[in-house]
């Protein structure tokens, strides 16, 4: 079974696909695995969010890891985990959110800001630490985090990631990255998500390895 270190491994991209609708959900976890992605997230102020990550999970469940984004609390979790979710991404750092998705055997991926919010998820089980906003953490205060940071330590930059961007974030310590808006907005029709896929794809291969 692909683990979520597996899944960035393969690819460092994150699709976040917010205000996704359930009727789009396959073909557009369709497009963005063709493209070479295998990590999926559907947040949960979607429309019927649970109902897409079901849907996306049934069609590409063998071939990327799917999940949620702003998930809150431990009964969410379970609900996304129900549905065939497997990574529970949040906006902050709550331990008691963090145990539960632990003990539930998923990929728990909190947001955080500072290094004591980073080792606090890591003593928990974070699998990923999100660095969100990235527009207000730039890559000289990532290389400063992720000097202290255990070298196993997996970092994700999230929030205003562009294709030009990511060579800064990968040189200053990245490991992966979430995509939004320049990824993926409701109005991009499947020929625009396709494109835009291809070229975070491309960009992504031409990134160094993380010294």
């Amino acid at each position: 079974m692909m683990t979520l270190p597996d899944a960035l491994a393969a690819s460092p991209l994150i699709a976040i696909l917010r205000g996704l609708e359930p009727a789009r959900a396959a073909e557009t976890a369709e497009v963005l695995v063709e493209a070479g992605f295998r990590a999926i997230e559907v947040p949960l102020n979607s429309p019927s969010a649970l109902v897409s990550i079901e849907r996306i999970s049934q069609r590409v469940g063998g071939k990327a890891l799917i999940g949620a984004g702003t998930v809150l609390t431990a009964a969410e979790m379970h609900s996304v985990a129900d549905a065939g979710g497997r990574i529970i991404v949040a906006p902050n750092m709550n331990p008691a959110l963090g145990a539960a998705t632990v003990a539930r055997g998923l990929a728990w991926c909190p947001g955080v800001m500072t290094p004591s919010e980073a080792f606090a998820a890591l003593e928990i089980g974070a699998g990923v630490l999100k660095l969100f906003p990235a527009e207000m953490i730039p890559p000289k205060v990532v290389a400063a985090l992720r000097a202290v940071l255990p070298r196993e330590a997996l970092v994700a930059a999230v929030g205003g990631i562009t294709p030009d961007g990511m060579a800064a974030y990968r040189d200053a310590g990245c490991d992966a990255f979430g995509l939004g808006s320049a990824l993926f907005k409701p109005s991009y029709s499947r020929k625009d998500i396709a494109e835009r896929a291809k070229r975070f794809v491309a960009m992504s291969a031409e990134l160094r390895p993380r010294q």
